[in-house]
């Protein structure tokens, strides 16, 4: 695949996006881990000094009355050795702040230290200095913090390791069939139109699903260009005899070979009639095709206009031997008059090519549920069940177009027209039984927008 210079493979660049924004997940809920890991065990220290302090009080105050009143026999060195050795200095100082029992230095002048007011019932009777050290509780909370720092930052990394594991597995999926969509595409653009992707095994759904798109979008592309052939040729192929037959016939006048008669007149005029039609069924096409269709809407009788599209090919029906029913009653829609004549008259038309003389055509009309439906059945040829999908493409002809002129058009046009409509065209059809094509059209009164 073609890459930018200095650019990197994008396999790499998805994985390195996707570790990206692991890291960057991991790091947020690491930073948050930390934090409130050490608010929780910030509280825990404060909450175990706090008990301390209050059980120093509460100590205190229970040995004050033990033997003489007062502080001259009591003893709480135990109490503050035991104190000492989790980390918490102590003293404890009279009414009159004298130091009854200190394991701290000058105690009335300790930086750092907490004083709390010792008391019976309402009677205050010393005061308790507490000092906390880096010893004892307060090392055990900074050996916990160290631990779960470590674990945080061991299992972050073990996180980015999966993620970067997991990103290039992901990556290598999307990347492969991602790839292949651009070089196929890119092949395409230089012109090879046989070029398809196909599915990936392992491919996410959503991308088999692209590559099936592009795979159908590339046969229709093919399908396209070899009805744009077929044009040229079939086209090429109709104006061959009008012009040539033109081409000879003037000769021959301006030779002077054939003198100049009506029957030569009307034989010329009947090859420019020909090459007339041909132009027409194009610009035809071209304004059933244009995204900026106009359609005078008007409420309009469906039922008068199949009658007038009939009467108007009555000759060409009889010539044909073919039988016409009609069935009709009012049915009145929102639409063009002109261009619904025209879809008719292509739909009777096609029906009269390919029925054979003896056949019958019947034209019903009908209206149920909001809908109005004109079914156009004929007893002709049929039309294949391989060819049924493609009928309505333009410059399409079928297996079956050496049995009658045309050019593959008046079905493409019907086709825009109808939808220009808001309406659907519907084809059923048996080879050697016939064709029945159903035109559906939104009810005047059902319309709302």
């Amino acid at each position: 695949m073609a890459r930018g210079r200095g650019q990197a493979p994008i396999a790499l660049r998805m994985a390195l996006a996707f570790v990206a924004m692991a890291l960057l997940a991991v790091g947020i809920d690491l930073t948050l881990a930390v934090a409130l890991g050490g608010r929780d065990i910030d509280a825990m220290v404060h909450e175990r000094q706090a008990d301390l302090t209050e059980t120093l009080r509460t100590n205190a105050a229970a040995t004050y009355n033990t033997g003489r009143p007062g502080w001259s026999d009591v003893d709480l060195k135990p109490a503050l050795a035991l104190a000492a050795r989790s980390g918490t200095n102590a003293a404890v100082l009279d009414d009159g702040g004298r130091v009854v029992a200190s394991t701290i230095t000058n105690p009335s002048k300790a930086p750092d230290a907490h004083r709390s007011p010792i008391t019976i019932g309402n009677r205050r009777i010393g005061t308790l200095v507490v000092r906390f050290n880096g010893r004892g509780l307060v090392a055990s909370a900074g050996r916990l913090r160290t631990s779960l720092d470590r674990a945080f930052v061991g299992a972050a990394g073990l996180a980015a390791l999966l993620a970067l594991i997991l990103a290039l597995f992901i990556a290598r999926r999307l990347a492969i069939p991602i790839t292949r969509l651009t070089e196929a595409a890119q092949a395409m653009s230089r012109g090879d139109r046989a070029v398809r992707v196909g599915r990936s095994p392992r491919a996410p759904r959503e991308v088999n699903e692209l590559a099936e798109a592009f795979d159908g979008m590339a046969d229709a592309v093919a399908r396209q260009e070899k009805l744009r052939r077929d044009l040229v040729t079939d086209t090429a192929h109709e104006l061959r005899t009008p012009v040539a037959v033109l081409q000879a016939n003037c000769e021959a006048l301006l030779d002077g070979v054939v003198p100049h008669s009506v029957e030569q007149t009307a034989s010329l005029h009947e090859e420019v009639l020909r090459l007339a039609g041909l132009v027409d069924d194009l610009q035809s096409l071209a304004s059933a095709d244009a995204a900026s269709l106009a359609l005078h809407t008007v409420p309009c009788d469906l039922a008068v206009l199949a009658d007038v599209a009939l009467d108007a090919l009555s000759a060409s029906f009889a010539a044909a031997d073919l039988t016409v029913t009609r069935q009709f009653h009012p049915a009145v829609v929102d639409g063009d008059p002109v261009r619904l004549h025209q879809v008719i008259t292509n739909v009777l038309t096609n029906a009269q090519k390919f029925t054979p003389a003896g056949g019958r055509v019947d034209v019903a009309l009908s209206s149920a549920g909001g809908v109005v439906s004109l079914r156009i059945a004929d007893t002709g040829i049929g039309i294949p069940a391989a060819d049924r999908d493609q009928i309505f493409e333009r410059f399409w002809r079928g297996r079956n177009s050496d049995k009658a002129s045309g050019t593959g058009i008046g079905l493409a046009i019907v086709a825009q027209l109808v939808r220009a409509h808001r309406g659907a065209v519907m084809v059923d059809s048996e080879v050697g039984v016939g064709t029945t094509v159903t035109l559906e059209f939104p009810a005047a009164a059902a319309r709302t927008a």
